[in-house]
């Protein structure tokens, strides 16, 4: 499940917020009116660096969302590559060409992590893409005179001023330059990169290294005019040979300490950015490029970063390829219990993981929906295909076998699939013998002229001869469960996995039916347009577009992490996920949970803490250690073929009747769980009869009190209906809802929080998928 032969850009449990007394305060206490109307707009969930007044209202508005102009409802992220300049006779992507009325974020990739743990470009010069480079004669492409720089920074300075609207992160890292970089001649340096930057040798946290890197991370943006950081770590896990081949020397030997480095960086990076802000007036953002990957995410223990993130960026593809002979989509919607992958591996058999395919973009959002509001949730979608030869079996070509015979030089590969080559491998990166690597990677243009049977006049800049003929038909084929086309070619046996408009589409009503923030592409380049004169598909936006349709219009975003309303009183109580077994020994994934009584009142026995977990892992989790931990309430059982039905799987253990927690005191349990899920939330205890939020989930609005100290209000799910007008329509035992649809039944309205049929409401509890609005 990890990709060796990858782009460039890179392949594609618990700790509830254990926040220290001085974070509870800068985050949860009133402070100056300045900074209570600032933290009127901090994002739910968002981390605060304690004793700063961060500028969130520069970003965000007073419900937690970002601002990103009147026509964009949801994120359009465009990842721009700075190594397309056409300087070497191949298609170039500049600046000019991005649709700038149609993107909210721009990520440049990539900046890099040099020998001395500084973010860099390189070295400044005429050949330097990012700050010294000039395309003379290409309209668009005149630099700004006003800007001490040149090259592609300066035209994304030149066209933010038009597009004001619009904000830009410096991306650091990727698939080839998380654990080195390549240096001003191309060669690529093993330095160590993210891995010994934020990681000793030993395994402990490189502060030193994390601190010379944040801190050269604010320089940078400020003197380029980025609005943030956006960390590409490939891959921060404890699953061995996890990442570049080329980087295993150095990660393999860090791994048990991974996940703390990562952990120290990104909160480094908060506070660093936090405080840079303050001093600036504005907020600086901080996000990551996620795997998506239930295999990575197994080492990556909860993602315990994600409270330090703006948003969070999955990358939801690579999820099938030429580094294993299974043929499938590269980044389809859902599952569909037939993935061959998983089905070698018992997935769909074994009782453990509930029939829970997780190969598929809903798996991935559902994961971070465990510890995120929806809106700081964006799921990625490839400009580019992947793609196997010599398929055998399957339909179409779909859930074959493709092995090869022999494994790329450098992929430190034994076993691989056997990737397509040639004019079905445009975009394809070379092996350590300079060599193609087969992996069918082709930007979405080519692909589109395959399918046409056209032979388009840019082959020549990759290669291949003016008179270049195509083999076989590439037929076009799509599933409707999976959201996923792809291209069959019966002669070849080539199987391409593609995107086009219907499934761009059907992803975007996604995004806009679950309330999630918005979309990430990989990358801008690979859009697509038709040239009527030229009778060929070239480079364009096509498929950007379509979101942006889509979303111009579309209701805010989900900003909450609770559907449910929570307690508005905090306490400080702080509950870690600790002591993961690492790589292929954490399954089943059994951590300790460690509660912690901060407050200056003893907890007695069978006090009772509940949480929600992602309904990415199946309902059976449990404990070993007699707290009695159970699911109270699950969003969705079963498997999950065409998605998963709702978000929260709702848990509840009591501390033994026989032990009391007394202030300062610890309680410990053996945890047990089947599939990966990120932090849980949404915690609450009952003291003496009043039920408390944590204030270590970052709740918006939350206060910090002593239990005892006087409950406030208790939140209302929302204002009652007026009496005796029931005007929605009644509720049907045998109807489906979607999310968000309102009936009436027994004289009260009642909202749908997810999908449901034969759920009456006023039955499901306050955890269930119906939401009183009150008498009608």
């Amino acid at each position: 499940m990890q990709s060796p032969t990858r782009t460039r850009a890179g392949a594609s449990l618990l700790a509830a917020g254990a926040a220290a007394a001085a974070l509870l305060a800068g985050v949860l206490s009133p402070g100056v009116s300045h900074a209570a109307s600032q933290e009127n707009c901090r994002p739910d969930g968002l981390y605060a660096t304690p004793g700063v007044d961060v500028p969130y209202c520069s970003v965000y508005d007073t419900e937690g969302r970002e601002k990103m102009g009147a026509d964009h409802q949801r994120r359009v992220i465009g990842y721009f590559t700075g190594w397309r300049t056409g300087k070497n006779g191949q298609p170039a992507y500049l600046a000019s060409d991005i649709p700038w009325d149609k993107v909210t974020h721009i990520n440049y990739a990539f900046g890099h992590i040099d020998s001395s743990h500084k973010l860099s470009v390189g070295a400044d010069g005429e050949k330097n893409a990012a700050t010294g480079m000039t395309w003379p004669g290409v309209t668009g492409a005149e630099m700004d005179p006003a800007l001490p720089y040149k090259g592609h920074f300066n035209l994304l300075n030149k066209f933010k001023k038009q597009h004001p609207d619009v904000k830009t992160l410096i991306s650091v890292g990727g698939w080839a330059e998380t654990g080195g970089y390549f240096d001003d001649n191309g060669v690529r340096v093993n330095s160590g990169g993210f891995y010994s930057m934020a990681t000793n040798a030993d395994g402990s946290v490189n502060q030193a290294g994390i601190d010379t890197f944040a801190d050269s991370a604010v320089a940078f943006i400020k003197k380029y005019g980025f609005n943030g950081v956006d960390i590409d770590y490939e891959y921060p896990t404890s699953m061995k040979d996890a990442g570049h081949p080329a980087d295993f020397p150095v990660s393999n030997a860090r791994r048990g300490g991974l996940n703390k480095g990562y952990a120290a960086l990104m909160k480094t990076l908060r506070e660093r950015l936090d405080r840079a802000g303050a001093a600036d007036g504005k907020h600086y953002m901080l996000t990551v490029a996620a795997p998506s990957s239930g295999y990575l995410l197994r080492g990556m223990e909860t993602f315990q970063v994600q409270k330090y993130l703006d948003y969070v960026n999955i990358m939801s593809y690579d999820l099938h390829g030429a580094w294993n002979e299974y043929v499938g989509p590269n980044a389809s919607l859902f599952d569909d219990g037939k993935d061959a992958e998983l089905a070698s591996a018992n997935v769909y058999g074994s009782a453990q993981y509930g029939g829970i395919g997780y190969l598929n973009t809903d798996w991935a959002y559902h994961y971070f929906r465990g510890s995120m509001p929806a809106g700081r949730i964006n799921i990625g979608l490839p400009y580019y295909t992947r793609g196997h030869k010599n398929v055998q079996g399957g339909t179409d070509g779909l859930w074959g076998k493709a092995a090869a015979a022999s494994c790329p030089a450098g992929s430190g590969l034994t076993k691989c699939g056997d990737g397509a080559v040639g004019i079905d491998n445009l975009w394809h990166d070379k092996d350590d013998d300079g060599k193609e690597s087969p992996a069918g990677s082709n930007p979405m243009w080519h692909a589109k002229n395959l399918e046409k049977g056209i032979v388009g006049d840019y082959v020549t800049q990759y290669g291949f001869p003016a008179d270049t003929r195509l083999t076989g038909t590439y037929v076009r084929k799509y599933d409707s469960t999976l959201v996923a086309p792809w291209l069959w070619n019966s002669e070849k046996k080539v199987f391409l996995s593609t995107e086009d408009e219907q499934s761009v589409a059907a992803k975007a009503d996604y995004v806009v039916d679950r309330g999630i923030g918005g979309t990430m592409v990989w990358e801008l380049a690979g859009d697509y347009d038709w040239n009527a004169a030229k009778g060929q598909y070239e480079i364009g936006d096509t498929l950007t577009t379509s979101m942006y349709e889509k979303f111009k219009s579309a209701a805010p975003y989900g900003a909450k992490k609770s559907n449910s309303p929570l307690p508005t009183d905090a306490v400080d109580i702080t509950v870690d996920f600790t002591e993961f077994k690492l790589g292929d020994s954490n399954y089943p994934i059994t951590p300790k949970l460690k509660i912690t009584n901060n407050t200056s009142a003893t907890l007695p026995g069978g006090t009772e803490f509940q949480f929600d977990y992602a309904t990415a892992a199946p309902a059976n989790a449990s404990d070993q250690s007699g707290f009695g931990t159970k699911v109270i309430k699950s969003d969705h059982t079963g498997g999950n073929t065409g998605g998963l039905k709702g978000d929260f799987h709702r848990v509840s253990l009591k501390l033994p009747a026989w032990q009391s927690l007394a202030p300062g005191g610890t309680a410990e349990l053996s945890f047990n769980y089947y599939l990966p899920v990120s932090t849980p939330s949404n915690w609450t205890v009952n003291i003496a009869g009043t039920a408390y939020a944590l204030a270590g989930d970052l709740g918006r609005g939350t206060k910090l009190v002593e239990p005892g100290s006087g409950p406030s209000p208790s939140p209302s799910p929302s204002e009652p209906g007026t009496p005796g007008a029931c005007t929605a329509p009644a509720w049907s035992a045998t109807s489906e809802y979607g999310g968000g649809v309102t009936v009436s039944h027994a004289s009260h309205q009642w909202k749908s929080k997810w999908w449901t049929k034969g759920e009456e409401p006023g039955t499901t509890g306050e955890w269930g998928v119906w939401q009183d609005l009150g008498a009608c």
